[in-house]
């Protein structure tokens, strides 16, 4: 089988070649905007704001299965990358669906979402259900909602066999320090290492978020393009609530030097989520899917994974 990975070298694209590497599956995607590693001969440098570059290599590779992941995925640069963020996250969607529809039409299609479109819940609330509304916070999230009803009209009225996954937020090694639990690895590691003062500098603490390890995500992408239902859209969650001052917390309990905590102004949303924790309940009936990974080894994974390479940058 032919599987495409747009983003395949980027924090979960890597991770799923890292998971298919011991399958019999041919293996192509995309990089950007760095070059993809000479080892990695099937993976092209490739922006997918260029339509005639999408429609090219998809005519090319003819896939089975297309997992999009390419896309601007940090909200606070989302804010500042307005333009580059709708380019990117539906121009770019909208390409790849018309390439599949043009050059392989049978292919299973799986489009990246994001739990930030929910724009989280009351204390009191349930758990996150895939039928909740939308509120849209964001210029992330406004693309990633875009996106869905792309995903939906392309299942719809197109009839391409499309599924989208609505992911809560995940970490794990080699997630780039734009992202909350992987700045304060990255900070710690640095404190530990003597090249900075013993202070991880954080912004709003208090908010809950439903947490998974990027290596149980790819997982679940993978089962549901083997097993999810078409045009349906599944949550991927953990359905644990977990506050970042406990993630922050669960960090320095793996580290001996005295860390004082505080507050920066500039790591504050523009507009935050206080709670977004959600149901994986639909994931796991039609996929036999659950997360297996306790947080505290995706942490301390995470800080290992940032000790080896400040060391590494510092010899």
């Amino acid at each position: 089988m032919r599987i495409f990975i747009s983003g395949a070298t980027g924090f979960v694209g890597h991770h799923l070649v890292d998971f298919l590497s011991s399958s019999e599956h041919t293996i192509y995607g995309t990089s950007y905007p760095h070059h993809p590693p000479s080892s990695e001969k099937n993976i092209d440098f490739l922006d997918i704001r260029k339509e005639k570059e999408v429609f090219r290599i998809i005519e090319k590779t003819k896939p089975h299965w297309i997992f999009h992941f390419a896309a601007v995925s940090n909200v606070r640069h989302s804010w500042e990358m307005r333009k580059e963020t709708l380019e990117t996250n539906l121009m770019g969607t909208f390409y790849f669906f018309e390439a599949a529809r043009k050059f392989c039409p049978e292919c299973r299609f799986l489009f990246i979402s994001s739990s930030d479109i929910y724009g989280g819940m009351l204390p009191e609330e349930e758990l996150l259900q895939e039928e909740n509304s939308f509120h849209v916070l964001s210029p992330y999230s406004f693309s990633k909602v875009s996106g869905e009803l792309l995903s939906r009209f392309y299942n719809q009225v197109e009839e391409l066999d499309v599924l989208i996954a609505r992911p809560f937020p995940h970490t794990g090694p080699g997630q780039s320090p734009d992202f909350v639990c992987s700045d304060w690895a990255r900070q710690i590691a640095r404190i530990e290492a003597n090249l900075s003062q013993p202070v991880i500098r954080v912004g709003n603490i208090e908010v809950k978020r439903d947490f998974s390890d990027v290596r149980d995500v790819v997982k679940a992408y993978f089962l549901l393009l083997e097993k999810g239902k078409r045009g349906e859209t599944y949550n991927v969650c953990s359905e644990k609530g977990v506050s970042l001052k406990q993630i922050i917390e669960l960090l320095l309990s793996n580290s001996s030097p005295e860390i004082a905590v505080e507050a920066d102004p500039k790591k504050f949303r523009k507009a935050d989520i206080p709670i977004l924790v959600g149901s994986s309940q639909k994931i796991r009936r039609d996929t036999g899917w659950k997360p297996e990974i306790p947080l505290e080894k995706t942490l301390l994974d995470l800080l290992e994974y940032w000790r080896k390479r400040i060391k590494k940058e510092a010899s």
